[in-house]
Formats: C-alpha cells, sequence, structure tokens
C-alpha cells in the first residue's frame, strides 16, 4: 500500500523462472535503458526490494563520455594529429 503522497504501482507478475517484467513507467522512474542492467540496492525487513539503474563498467562506462567533435577529420588529418602527437608536437 503507498504512503501518503505516493502512487499506486500496478501489481507484476512473477513467471515460473522467476522472472519480473518491469513496466515502462517503472523503468522511467528508475532511468533505466533497454539492455542496460538493475540492480538490487536493499533488501528490506518487510520484504520489499529496492533497485536502481546499474552503473555501466569499465569500456561502457567510457563510450560516450566525450563530447562530440564539431566535424569529422578526414583521415589526412587524423594520420597528422597522430604524426604530431608521436613527434610531442601536441
Amino acid at each position: 500500500m503507498p504512503c501518503l503522497g505516493e502512487t499506486a504501482v500496478p501489481s507484476l507478475t512473477v513467471t515460473a523462472k522467476g522472472r519480473i517484467t518491469l513496466r515502462r513507467e517503472l523503468l522511467r522512474h528508475l532511468g533505466v535503458v533497454p539492455g542496460q542492467k538493475v540492480q538490487p540496492v536493499e533488501m528490506l525487513a518487510d520484504g520489499s526490494l529496492a533497485l536502481q539503474a546499474a552503473q555501466p563498467q569499465g569500456r561502457d562506462a567510457f563510450v560516450g563520455c566525450l563530447p562530440k567533435p564539431e566535424r569529422a577529420l578526414s583521415v589526412q588529418e587524423r594520420n597528422a594529429a597522430i604524426a604530431d602527437g608521436w613527434a610531442g608536437r601536441r
């Protein structure tokens, strides 16, 4: 039963394999996107479970963290930047 000020959440069904499907509004609330993992945070004494979106690890945490360049570099520009870097000019 929701507390004062909370909204009622529809019930979920557990499959024979012990799986549940979270509805779209619950996924949005958790900030979870398709393919992302969810991890339990706390198993509470009243039998409830607190969940949160799992934080990406390793390479997945790095992908997308840099801003997009203003324009794509040509192969020649990339090769020049690499040569400058190796020569210690950048």
